[in-house]
């Protein structure tokens, strides 16, 4: 199966992660999206709520759509999480699948800055959601990297590879943060970007209040 991963810390997930993936799942004919939260995340100093509530957070949006599943390979792992090392632990435990790893464009500016960034290309496909009408230009560093490896949606139909290709697709853009979310719920006002089941488990379980626990 073509199984789109998009990862995160998902603190909370909202319309902003959910929006733009089923957009890349319709244009790439996706079987399956898999939403996989972190637990320890590299680049960040950690998160607002526990790891089992982003997870059960993300596990009611995949109860709510049926063709995305939870993955929770990260959040099982006690140390930083990497995503070439697993990208290469779920290659080796679902061999018959065809992974598409999606990503902003922001993180797809900085991918030569990740950690074994090379090995993503042996290990699956980069999907990049871009603002409608941006382009990439030769001034930009991932230019001759994006060049050699451009991968549009009709050629895709006829290229077997897979692996190592870049999908670059317009997506809707979404002008939402994780941060003006949890300033919103801090003040105790339940913003309309995050859908309905989350809004209710947040204010079920008192999550991000001022005197809240972070993970």
């Amino acid at each position: 199966m073509k199984i789109g991963i998009l990862g995160g810390t998902f603190d909370p997930i909202h319309y902003g992660h959910i929006r733009p993936a089923k957009e890349i799942q319709r244009q790439l004919k996706l079987d399956e999206v898999w939403l996989m939260p972190n637990h320890i995340p590299p680049h960040k100093q950690g998160t607002h709520v526990t790891t089992q509530n982003r997870l059960a957070m993300a596990q009611l949006v995949c109860d709510e759509l049926s063709n995305f599943k939870l993955c929770d390979i990260e959040a099982k792992r006690n140390t930083p999480s990497y995503t070439a090392q697993t990208l290469s632990q779920l290659t080796k435990l679902h061999p018959e699948h065809q992974f598409y790893f999606i990503m902003g464009m922001d993180s797809f500016l900085n991918l030569e800055q990740w950690y074994q960034w090379q090995q993503l290309f042996e290990l699956c496909h980069i999907v990049v959601c871009k603002r409608p009408g941006w382009e990439l230009t030769n001034r930009d560093q991932s230019y001759t990297l994006l060049s050699s490896r451009l991968a549009t949606l009709k050629a895709s139909k006829n290229d077997h590879s897979n692996v190592g290709k870049i999908f670059m697709l317009d997506v809707t853009e979404q002008d939402i943060s994780s941060t003006e979310i949890r300033q919103q719920l801090a003040l105790g006002n339940i913003p309309a970007s995050l859908p309905e089941p989350i809004r209710s488990y947040i204010q079920h379980n008192q999550l991000y209040l001022p005197d809240s626990n972070s993970n």
